[in-house]
């Protein structure tokens, strides 16, 4: 795919924080809803934060490619933290770089109270465009 991340001059340098300003694709969107540390029956696998974050890009990467993508392909995330905290961050910042390297989708973090079952603790959904090489 091809697309094309702008951190312009003037806005801070937002790559060691897990994200870029601006991600621009052209082609079909492909929206991949909130995928969180769940096991295939949709259970909660662990209480600890960091196994859920983990399992949570595994379950990402599994939507995607059910549809043809990687990765590479996603332009944008969406992230949910509950008690969202620096050493939460440092965790998710190690998994985005882990998947993107420096080339991040641009991302929204929000820090919430709870998320939709009890347990959860992080949450990541993204859109991604599939183009004619996708």
């Amino acid at each position: 795919m091809t697309r094309s991340i702008t951190n312009p001059a003037g806005l801070h340098n937002p790559v060691d924080f897990g994200y870029s300003h601006i991600v621009s694709a052209p082609g079909e969107q492909v929206f991949i809803a909130g995928q969180y540390g769940s096991d295939e029956n949709g259970h909660v696998i662990s209480a600890d934060f960091e196994a859920q974050v983990e399992r949570a890009f595994a379950n990402l990467r599994t939507a995607l490619a059910a549809v043809g993508l990687g990765p590479a392909d996603v332009v944008r995330i969406g992230t949910c933290i509950v008690e969202h905290d620096l050493a939460k961050l440092q965790v998710l910042t190690k998994h985005l770089h882990a998947t993107w390297g420096t080339e991040l989708p641009a991302q929204t973090l929000i820090g919430v109270a709870s998320l939709a079952l009890p347990g959860m603790l992080f949450e990541i959904d993204a859109v991604a465009v599939r183009t004619a090489r996708s």
